[in-house]
């Protein structure tokens, strides 16, 4: 029973980490950061401290073709995901933005249909059609609507489906901490080239570089290390439910820090989609685990 509360709360926990990104990143823009800057810094601090993790506790480093699987993951996949949802953070709030982004769920069970992998039962199509609806609610089209902002959560949504679709592939055989390694190491020299090419942007007051910090060691290292941590006492469906927790706790940080509000008809179509990612979860704890699937 403790251990299965440990992991309760240890998902809980990240899921909060997660969710104070958009804050973090917000306020690091507002020292005079940009999104290649920002994003190098978390990544390759990120991935550091990450890679001193696995050295203590005696991790193998991924080699020949997993390696460079993993460098893909994360020089291509979480660069191109990554980008699109910071710049998403410039144009549309924190909450609305996390909230968009758990469109991934049903996308990845689209996307599995469209290919002839899966098939949805009842309750799966139910779980679509909430996320569907939820979205389109979501994108609310009144005057204060930012529809870059919009669009480019909901492109984020899309690359980050195809990202799950490819790391459930390449990211098992590896082990959690490995591929959560090299991921963002990846990442980090992918965004340090495009740094390079813009110019640095470091920010400019001490608040920024604070920031910087949270949202590699918080939003990222304590997020992922406390996230496999759950994962491992309470199993997948109940993480997957836990981690609605993500998009809350960005919705109330931007509303208690940076002044953030979604109208009526947004927070109803974000409640949609967090509804529609638990039935999804529920839907999985009923059927039998198909073999392989485990590691991803």
């Amino acid at each position: 029973m403790r251990t299965r509360t440990a992991g309760f709360l240890l998902v809980a926990l990240s899921g909060a980490s997660f969710g104070a990104l958009g804050l973090f990143a917000r306020l690091a823009y507002a020292a005079g950061t940009d999104m290649p800057t920002l994003l190098f810094l978390r990544f390759t601090l990120a991935g550091l401290v990450l890679a001193g993790v696995m050295v203590a506790k005696g991790g193998r480093w991924p080699r020949g073709r997993l390696l460079w699987g993993l460098v893909g993951l994360g020089a291509v996949g979480y660069f191109t995901e990554g980008s699109v949802y910071f710049i998403a953070l410039q144009h549309a709030s924190a909450g609305l933005v996390a909230l968009l982004l758990y469109l991934f769920p049903a996308l990845v069970a689209l996307i599995q249909v469209a290919l002839g992998r899966e098939h949805l039962s009842r309750r799966r199509w139910l779980a679509v059609g909430l996320a569907l609806c939820g979205t389109a609610l979501t994108v609310d089209p009144g005057p204060d609507a930012k529809p870059l902002g919009i669009g480019l959560g909901v492109l984020s949504a899309v690359i980050y489906a195809l990202y799950v679709l490819s790391s459930a592939r390449v990211a098992g055989p590896a082990g959690p901490l490995a591929a959560s390694t090299v991921v963002p190491l990846s990442a980090g020299v992918a965004f340090g080239a495009l740094m390079l090419v813009k110019g640095p942007a470091f920010p400019q007051t001490p608040g920024g570089w604070a920031a910087v910090a949270g949202l590699a060691l918080l939003s990222t290292v304590v997020a992922m290390l406390t996230f496999f941590a759950g994962l491992k006492r309470i199993g997948p469906v109940n993480t997957s439910l836990l981690s609605t927790l993500e998009p809350v706790m960005a919705v109330v940080l931007g509303a208690i820090f940076l002044g953030e509000r979604l109208s009526l008809r947004q927070g109803l179509g974000g409640l949609l989609i967090l509804v529609a990612v638990v039935v999804l979860a529920r839907s999985d704890s009923s059927r039998p685990a198909e073999p392989g699937t485990a590691g991803a």
